[in-house]
């Protein structure tokens, strides 16, 4: 009988913390989610390999209003070139693996195939200002 109240006791403790961690959540993730909004990602195709360069709200911003891989594309067919944040997977602060920028890249209009939107399976970083 007392291992019986002892179990319906851990029982109501587990559910509330569980309630308590499904409450806090949306709190944890809000910092990642502001993060991820800033930057855009792009997968870049060359005839050799492919690469995933981001850019900010602001640069993209600057680069004119309409779809985002259309005005980057433009822009660096006008321009010839354009310099830009590679990303990567590594590991953020907490241990989490994250998509952050690795290098800063020029872009060549001749060494371009396609240029197409890339949807991050990890938080991405934005760089630093």
């Amino acid at each position: 009988m007392t291992a019986l109240i002892l179990r319906q006791a851990n029982r109501r403790r587990i559910l509330a913390s569980l309630a308590a961690a499904a409450a806090l959540a949306p709190l944890a993730i809000a910092p990642v989610l502001a993060e991820t909004a800033a930057v855009t990602l792009f997968n870049v195709v060359g005839p050799r390999d492919t690469i995933v360069v981001g850019l900010t709200a602001q640069e993209i911003a600057g680069l004119g209003a309409g779809n985002p891989v259309e005005t980057l594309a433009k822009t660096i067919a006008a321009r010839g070139q354009m310099t830009v944040w590679q990303y990567g997977v590594r590991r953020g602060d907490g241990g989490a693996l994250v998509m952050a920028p690795t290098a800063k890249v020029a872009l060549m209009a001749a060494g371009i195939v396609r240029i197409e939107p890339y949807r991050a399976a990890h938080p991405v970083v934005a760089p630093a200002a």
